[in-house]
């Protein structure tokens, strides 16, 4: 599958597109420094912390505890399985709580 390939599969998965790009850059090209993943991704680096700082909360990136920083990317077997793990708990969480949202949706119906 070529880069552009995946890049979409994530994109599909609700990774934003930026995110994607710099996630594939990361796990094809080893640790990187923020400054050179910008200078090779061409992107302001606002826009690519901004991104680290998102693939970090969602566990998709790591980064040094040293100065600058040293971002890593987890494994792509990885990032599927804590996407599908996000999406099982939000499968679970509309099944607890469907009795309830129709409840309150019939109570709105009844009272218009």
């Amino acid at each position: 599958m070529s880069h552009e390939g995946l890049n979409e599969i994530l994109i599909g998965l609700g990774i934003k597109r930026l995110d994607a790009e710099v996630y594939l850059y990361l796990a094809t090209r080893g640790p990187k420094k923020g400054r050179t993943i910008s200078d090779e991704l061409k992107i302001n680096r606002q826009q690519l912390y901004r991104s680290l700082k998102k693939l970090k909360k969602k566990g998709l990136v790591k980064a040094s505890l040293e100065q600058p920083a040293i971002f890593t990317a987890i494994t792509i077997e990885d990032v599927f399985d804590s996407i599908r793990e996000t999406r099982l708990e939000e499968a679970q969480l509309i099944i607890e709580k469907k009795d309830e949202l129709l409840s309150k949706w019939r109570t709105i119906i009844k009272k218009n």
